[in-house]
């Protein structure tokens, strides 16, 4: 893994369709399908920030505690 460190004590995946709410600067996602079944149907928003190539936002996370979310543009 070259040299990065990885600790994940549960997961939580998720499908269905986002938009981006410019008024509050937040990430909608509307689940149509989850690991986590109380998700279904369900409609997030995630506080998100934009720099350069970088995409981050905040999810609760599957144990209670936040998960910073980090996605960055494939060159």
């Amino acid at each position: 893994m070259s040299g990065k460190r990885c600790n994940a004590q549960g997961s939580i995946g998720h499908f269905g369709t986002y938009r981006v709410d410019a008024s509050d600067k937040s990430l909608v996602f509307h689940i149509e399908g989850s690991t986590f079944p109380n998700w279904i149907g369900a409609e997030q928003r995630r506080p998100f920030s934009l720099s350069g190539d970088e995409l981050t936002y905040t999810s609760p996370g599957s144990t209670g505690i936040p998960a910073k979310v980090v996605m960055r543009r494939a060159k």
